[in-house]
């Protein structure tokens, strides 16, 4: 078939049905940090993150950012009966990973449901206990988890052993009581087109909204359970890292009624679902904790022949209780036609605004719980500035470009899990659907998908597969009060090209000049009134010897180590991984606050240079703010 050809289908494929991402680059190596004596920082106190005025709050009434991955792709397999991973050692070794390699503090961590009632009205407990020893692991390592039952086409049995696809979700019992036509998506080039064309996938799917055969009812039962047995099987200061659940993942209505609209199905049959399932974490001593929801799975698709009106528009204030949950992927860019180069400066701002729009109408906090890009395939090229963006839309709704003239108007900055880390990418052994004539080992094993940031080399180290300085992020994981502001200039790479899109202006010579070529970030934010240092995520590209800090707190080269009496200090990160954080301290409430950090300079700054870049930095918040 000829190039043009091809494109030609990708095209038509993309305008009538979901257009998924599939996908995976050469390996980078790295080292994981050597572990340290796990922190006794009072900071960590073991208190549950709650919502207050649309953000992720913590018991020192801090605002909490949430960055990390979703763990893994691996649920959707069989070869370790729907787990993560294949042993808790395994667990344990890729918890350290993310948080010393991938800068993580969170994940979002997946469930299989066919996994936990394989036989009607009976929890697998075995499968509990398992999900819950590995979930301990990244708890262990003071990373915060948010469970997800997830699916996606439904479910695995839909599909035949011969079949071009697979799906993952609900169990057996749970296809056999809806008796459904043998599957099919006729010319479907992407398996997310199942979504919508596969008669099987869209009847099941409709199914279960309607409650038909009691499925959605059985659903609400096992997520009880599930929910109850990690009460009881966590230690209290376990559970106090759960975040919150996810009740299902991308929701869609299979097909919708006559009359019926996307909204009208959120508001009818999405948000009715959401409230039985918060009664379900009610009953199961969940109550303290939000639902994470997720709207109609196309309500924010940047391809308008998608794009589904929707974003729980009817659902009231969401508040407390609920977290609005969201996923973003560019479907142009997975096209391979429809956006031709590559992504830019600002390339998401306006898509990941619309998020942050969305929950502030909502009142609640929002959450980006999945955005990639494949690492392999005819699109892989565009994963470093794809990545690159969506990373900086989470950060702030301006692009580089208008950033330092326009700070005020950063929003706030977005938590968010990227899709995915799977230790055993490229070493799976996966019987597809069942059949031993279809062995999958390459990639994630998913539907021809390549999109975990790490590997097992050969020695079996976790390694990154993505840069190093584009996935291990200086973020603000605490604000000791509100943040107005945020940026990070990463200088991640695309091939041997460094991008840089926000530079420093050249009306700060002497913050130009200190930060020179290296990373850097700014944070803008208004003290609160708790005693609790701001913490950011320092990367390991942050070495405390090549680390300046300019604040209005102090300045620092090499910062030393925290203590209650220092402004600018360090500390590791909770969980012993190696880790390391900055803590800025302050002493008063309702004072705006600025930091730069940078490792930008190997030898010490003079004196003077730092004053003066305080100078700057001091004039310009105070002209912006």
């Amino acid at each position: 078939m000829s190039k043009i050809r091809a494109r030609l289908i990708v095209v038509l494929v993309v305008l009538c049905g979901f257009l998924t991402v599939a996908g995976a680059q050469p390996a980078t190596a790295a080292t994981p940090a050597t572990p340290s004596t796990p922190s006794d920082s009072l900071w960590f106190d073991g208190t549950p993150l709650t919502v207050q005025n649309g953000r992720f709050t913590d018991g020192q009434g801090r605002e909490v950012v949430l960055r990390g991955y979703n763990v893994s792709g691996e649920t959707k397999l069989e070869e370790n009966g729907g787990l993560p991973f294949a042993s808790v050692a395994d667990a344990q070794k890729s918890a350290t990973a993310l948080r010393a390699l991938g800068g993580g503090n969170a994940v979002r961590f997946l469930l299989s449901w066919a996994h936990a009632e394989p036989v009607r009205g009976q929890v697998d407990t075995a499968y509990l206990a398992a999900v819950t020893g590995q979930m301990r692991a990244f708890l262990d390592a003071g990373i915060r988890v948010y469970p997800d039952f997830h699916q996606d086409l439904y479910s695995r049995y839909l599909f035949n052993s011969g079949s071009w696809y697979t799906g993952d979700g609900a169990p057996e019992w749970a296809v056999d009581a809806g008796s459904y036509s043998a599957e099919s998506c006729g010319i479907c080039l992407f398996w997310g087109q199942n979504i919508t064309q596969n008669s099987a996938v869209t009847k099941a799917s409709y199914d279960f909204w309607h409650n038909d055969y009691g499925l959605q009812d059985a659903f609400l039962t096992t997520a009880r359970s599930t929910m109850a047995y990690l009460v009881q099987h966590l230690s209290d200061a376990e559970f106090a890292g759960v975040v919150g659940f996810d009740p299902y993942n991308e929701p869609y209505a299979g097909t919708y009624e006559s009359g019926q609209s996307s909204r009208t199905w959120e508001r009818d049959l999405l948000w009715p679902f959401y409230q039985k399932f918060r009664a379900r974490m009610d009953a199961a001593g969940w109550q303290a904790k939000p639902a994470l929801v997720e709207p109609n799975l196309f309500w924010n698709s940047n391809i308008g022949s998608q794009k589904q009106e929707g974003g729980l528009l009817d659902a009231g204030t969401l508040g407390s209780r609920y977290v609005f949950n969201t996923h973003f992927y560019d479907q142009k860019a997975i096209s391979g036609i429809l956006m031709w180069g590559k992504a830019g400066d600002g390339q998401y701002a306006t898509d990941f605004g619309t998020v942050r729009d969305r929950a502030s109408a909502a009142q609640s906090a929002a959450l980006v719980s999945e955005f990639g890009h494949p690492l392999s395939g005819t699109v892989s090229d565009k994963a470093p500035t794809v990545l690159k963006a969506m990373y900086q839309a989470l950060d702030s709704r301006q692009p580089g470009a208008s950033w330092w003239s326009n700070p005020a108007s950063s929003g706030p900055v977005l938590s968010g899990t990227q899709w995915q880390w799977d230790i055993y990418n490229g070493r799976h052994h996966e019987l597809m659907n069942g059949n031993a004539g279809k062995v999958l080992t390459s990639g994630d094993a998913w539907n021809d998908e390549d999109l975990s940031a790490v590997r097992l080399d050969d020695s079996r180290t976790v390694t990154l597969r993505q840069d190093a300085r584009l996935l291990d992020r200086l973020y603000p994981a605490a604000t000791a009060g509100t943040t107005l502001a945020f940026t990070y200039e990463d200088r991640s790479r695309d091939g041997s090209t460094t991008l840089t899109w926000n530079p420093v202006p050249s009306s700060l010579p002497n913050v130009s000049r200190l930060v020179g070529s290296g990373q850097y970030g700014l944070l803008v934010w208004r003290s609160g009134s708790g005693t609790a240092p701001t913490e950011l995520h320092l990367p390991a590209s942050f070495p405390t010897s090549a680390t300046t800090v300019v604040s209005d707190l102090g300045t620092a080269y090499a910062p030393p180590s925290y203590t209650a009496s220092t402004p600018v200090g360090t500390a590791p990160e909770p969980g012993g991984t190696g880790s390391r954080r900055l803590l800025l301290t302050d002493t008063d409430s309702g004072v705006q606050h600025y930091a730069l950090v940078t490792n930008g300079t190997t030898s010490t700054p003079s004196a003077d240079l730092l004053s003066a870049a305080r100078s700057e930095l001091a004039a310009w918040a105070a002209a912006h703010f």
